[in-house]
């Protein structure tokens, strides 16, 4: 178990395969979990455990993952919410997004991927929580430190803006994998539109030009996928 964080999630899942993967997973990284298969435990857990991230499934016995969201955010405004269902429809997505989550994933979904949109969102949430993840990332020649927004290449050192800094972050946490633009977008901007999609351009070249000191390191544009960090 990764002693990365000590953050409380709560999964509310009824599929037993899926809540078996998705708990396992999370406590891999070091989450503290809490897994329940309806929505009224649900929402007793809620209470019990004051989860910092809420991941619920939408359709669930006793009480749908809507109804269960939007008590929620009664409860608690302030608390994330993360739909998991097989529901896509535009509509359905919609309604996630009305009952107050931060993000809707669809099953069948990317482990990593996942993991990835839940560190996010806790980093957003909780942007002055003791609760850090990796303070320090090694680049090649590079050290970057996306707490104090600092790209450091032997004696100098360049500031980053905080959305520069936020999408290297990204990168970093799945260095040699590709990094969707859909979750680059969501997690940095908070949507995925056509000018936001032009803005995360401008940034991956920004990048590149500030780390181009080291040939070995590469930002590779997988088209129409995303973007993968290598270090040759």
């Amino acid at each position: 178990m990764k002693n990365t964080t000590s953050y409380r999630i709560l999964l509310v899942e009824d599929d037993e395969n899926l809540g078996f993967v998705v708990n396992d997973l999370l406590e891999m990284e070091g989450y503290q979990v809490r897994w329940v298969t309806d929505g009224e435990a649900g929402s007793k857990t809620f209470q019990d455990f004051q989860p910092h991230l809420s991941v619920l499934d939408i359709m669930l016995p006793k009480k749908d993952g809507y109804t269960l969201g939007e008590e929620i955010k009664v409860a608690s405004p302030q608390s994330p919410l993360i739909f998991l269902t097989a529901r896509g429809m535009e509509a359905d997505r919609v309604k996630g997004f009305q009952a107050g989550a931060e993000d809707y994933i669809t099953k069948p979904f990317s482990n990593q991927e996942f993991l990835l949109r839940v560190k996010a969102i806790l980093a957003r949430c909780y942007p002055d929580s003791d609760m850090k993840a990796q303070n320090t990332y090694h680049i090649g020649e590079f050290e970057f430190e996306p707490v104090n927004l600092l790209l450091k290449h032997q004696s100098e050192n360049k500031q980053l803006t905080q959305k520069e800094s936020d999408v290297l972050k990204l990168l970093c946490q799945s260095m040699g994998d590709t990094v969707k633009r859909e979750l680059i977008l969501s997690s940095v901007w908070g949507n995925a539109d056509y000018f936001t999609g032009r803005s995360l351009d401008v940034f991956i070249s920004k990048l590149r030009k500030y780390l181009k000191a080291d040939e070995n390191i590469q930002i590779e544009n997988v088209h129409g996928v995303g973007f993968r960090l290598r270090v040759s």
